[in-house]
């Protein structure tokens, strides 16, 4: 029997450990990584210099092959795919849909480590999803992919308990590190012909857009407590603000605190304590961050700002 030809697909830095673990995969079953498919360099930093991703530099660091087409449906990447001969892709957040042809022509189709605990959180920032909504716990998916987004049938799954104070960056590592060891596990007896996929059901289905900029902005007759959650949830990108003077202040850290009778929007103070008003409960305002500005406590932005104190937030 011939080893197995993997290609890999992903882009940003969590996606690097799950290089690393297929790697390691092929390597313990005698298989070979045949390519690391990824997004193309992106402008970044001040001088705007084409950067790599954080999986174009690992695969070049592991002799890997990359790959780092702009459109997958382009028909010389779809002759560039064939020639590869792949039996098996491993995808992670790689950031473009697949054609059929690199879901259904490899031997072993295409399999997804996908950071939610499927059908639930279904789309593009799961991680996110999974903050907002309040759930008490996540995890992660190891799927075979079909045509639909995230629904294929599925490997596998281990779940992971929110304590509700967790931020998108360190539980999206947390989850893909899951997603390493689950890899680990079942894949190799899933190309075996040892694990039978299982059809995921349409009870529980839920589907997360990818966030945009407007995501962003507080609207402060919201409960305090979905606020608080999206400052968490929308960390780093894109953030949560608001407008102070027509200005955008950035809240980059916040709690729900039992303070009534301020209404939505208005500012109000109880000692150093920041305190906003929302359409239930109040906000109270951990750090901040204006424009052009450094990051400081509520507090430290309140001493240099004293009319802030008074101040209404919003448009």
């Amino acid at each position: 029997m011939e080893p197995v030809r993997v290609v890999f697909m992903g882009t940003p830095q969590p996606a690097v450990g799950l290089l690393d673990a297929t790697a390691r995969i092929a390597a313990a079953n005698g298989w070979s990584v045949a390519a690391a498919y990824t997004a193309p360099d992106r402008p970044a930093g001040r001088g705007r210099r084409l950067s790599p991703s954080p999986v174009r530099e690992r695969a070049e660091a592991l002799g890997i092959p990359v790959l780092t087409p702009q459109r997958l449906t382009l028909p010389e990447e779809q002759e560039r795919f064939r020639s590869l001969h792949a039996d098996l892709v491993v995808l992670a957040a790689y950031g473009q849909l697949l054609p059929p042809l690199f879901l259904f022509e490899p031997l072993h189709g295409a399999v997804n480590i996908h950071p939610s605990l499927l059908p639930r959180h279904r789309g593009a920032a799961p991680v996110a999803a999974a903050i907002l909504a309040g759930d008490a716990e996540t995890g992660v998916t190891l799927m075979a992919m079909n045509e639909g987004l995230d629904t294929g049938p599925t490997l596998a799954r281990r779940t992971f308990p929110l304590n509700g104070d967790e931020r998108t960056p360190a539980l999206t590592e947390r989850l893909f590190a899951l997603g390493c060891e689950l890899l680990a596990e079942v894949l190799p007896g899933y190309v075996a012909g040892e694990v039978v996929p299982v059809q995921q059901p349409d009870e529980g289905a839920t589907y997360t857009p990818r966030m945009s900029k407007a995501d962003a902005m507080i609207h402060w007759h919201d409960p305090a407590l979905l606020i608080e959650r999206k400052v968490r949830a929308y960390d780093p990108w894109p953030g949560t603000a608001t407008l102070w003077e027509g200005r955008r202040l950035a809240i980059t850290d916040a709690a729900v605190d039992v303070e009534a009778g301020i209404a939505p929007g208005a500012i109000g103070t109880r000692g150093e304590d920041v305190l906003v008003g929302t359409g239930e409960g109040a906000l109270r305002l951990l750090r901040v961050k204006m424009e052009g500005r450094q990051e400081m406590s509520a507090a430290e932005f309140l001493r240099g700002h004293p009319s802030f104190g008074s101040a209404r937030l919003g448009p």
